[in-house]
């Protein structure tokens, strides 16, 4: 598929403004807005909304800001929120371009928050203060994903400089609390943030990702009892002690040969997401150096696959069929049987995948053939906020400039060159979506 004239125009706009682009992104680097810690204190999550604020209202856009209730969105949707969760000082942003009519309706969706920097002294160049060499553009979040976000808002003001047509709504939102809960997508589909087809800009290497798998966090607590660990011990049923770290190895082992079974079961396969893993994150145990320690505590980080999910999309059949290993395993152990690991979930993200024939992905797809791309549909795809409103009815898939691997990093960078071909694919994208005379 070759380009219409009028998107050769926007892409050669586009290109036009490559130092713009680069300018914007520096700008937002700049703006602290690491995710909240336990006092859920903001940083400058309103400064940088205020800023984009105001370049889409430059652009013609209507824009809305507004801080969610935490407490009034569904409970079952709050996949990560502590008590007294709140948005106060994280403000979310929805701008939007209203169509000719007769169009699709496009959303432009982006998460401003970053993860830490620490630690900083193995950084070569301040992580707040952007700095491009050799091509790229390193600082905290250049890739994760400020990188997206400069590239979606500056692929609507090009459309909106150039008067381009879209027959359906254009809708950007940019939200907080991506890295940490995704709370503010769901605070924004709670607000009525939502489209016919939607693109999040995250760093995909200029692929596809049409999906994610879910994730849950479990913790695991085998108990033992104390005892002094310089003196032979009595057996447990007449009262010696139990080291709790050696009780948590039939646990780990239960673990591990599920994940491995996960690899080649039929029914946890994909034709594009990878299996669902099982990894130990976290743990802790003992009380004193010289005890036994009366409790070890385990925690995970499980992904499965939307085939595992239950008709609701939560992942309650992937919980029961951990406790169930684990469980059964603990069983084949005198102590265990009668001391079972107890286990506690928090929060589940659960998963989503929109097939590629679902419009959004099938004009993404030819929309970056059409600019020398291959048409590649990533399987190694992180969790982003598109789980949330594919879910909420709004078909969402990531495309964006810089590589995954590039996220969270020491000296992370994004390529100005991706930076430039990401803003082309998704002006193009939205002309061919919502529609156009060139279309």
């Amino acid at each position: 598929m070759t380009l219409a004239p009028l998107e050769r125009r926007v892409v050669e706009e586009v290109e036009r403004r490559r130092a713009a682009l680069v300018d914007l992104l520096a700008t937002l680097v700049a703006f602290d807005t690491r995710a909240p810690g336990p006092d859920l204190a903001p940083r400058d999550e309103a400064a940088l909304q205020d800023h984009l604020a105001g370049r889409l209202r430059a652009a013609g856009l209507a824009v809305d800001l507004w801080e969610p209730d935490a407490g009034a969105l569904p409970a079952a949707a709050r996949y990560g929120f502590a008590p007294g969760y709140h948005f106060r000082g994280r403000p979310q942003l929805v701008a939007r371009r209203p169509g000719t009519g007769g169009g699709r309706s496009l959303l432009f969706n982006g998460h401003i928050d970053v993860v830490t920097p620490e630690p900083v002294e193995q950084w070569a160049s301040d992580p707040f203060a952007a700095d491009v060499r050799d091509g790229r553009l390193h600082g905290r979040g250049a890739c994760d994903m400020k990188g997206g976000v400069a590239a979606m808002v500056v692929a609507t003001e090009v459309l909106c400089a150039l008067d381009v047509p879209l027959g359906g709504e254009l809708v950007v939102n940019t939200v907080t609390d991506e890295e940490s809960t995704g709370g503010g997508a769901l605070g924004s589909v709670a607000h009525g943030v939502a489209a016919d087809g939607g693109i999040i800009p995250e760093p995909t290497g200029l692929t596809a990702w049409l999906g994610t798998r879910g994730s849950l966090m479990p913790e695991i607590v085998v108990r033992g009892r104390a005892g002094h660990a310089g003196f032979p011990q009595e057996h447990w049923a007449d009262g010696g002690a139990v080291n709790a770290v050696e009780k948590m190895q039939p646990v780990l082992a239960a673990l591990q040969g599920l994940r491995e079974e996960w690899r080649d079961r039929r029914d946890t396969q994909h034709p594009y997401l990878r299996t669902g893993t099982i990894v130990p994150t976290s743990f802790d145990a003992g009380q004193w150096i010289v005890s036994h320690p009366a409790t070890a505590t385990l925690r995970c980080h499980v992904q499965y696959l939307p085939g595992q999910a239950d008709g609701d999309g939560t992942g309650a059949p992937v919980m029961r069929e951990i406790e169930e290993r684990v469980l059964a395993a603990a069983r084949a152990d005198p102590w265990l049987d009668a001391n079972p690991p107890a286990f506690t979930w928090h929060g589940d993200v659960p998963p989503a995948f929109c097939d590629p024939d679902v419009p959004v992905c099938a004009t993404t797809l030819d929309t970056m053939a059409a600019l020398g791309l291959p048409r590649t549909i990533a399987s190694r795809t992180t969790w982003f906020d598109g789980a949330t409103f594919t879910r909420a009815g709004t078909p969402t898939i990531a495309f964006g400039p810089g590589a995954i691997a590039q996220a969270h990093a020491i000296d992370e960078y994004v390529p100005v060159d991706e930076l430039v071909r990401a803003a082309q694919v998704l002006a193009v994208a939205a002309m061919r979506f919502c529609g156009t005379d060139a279309s």
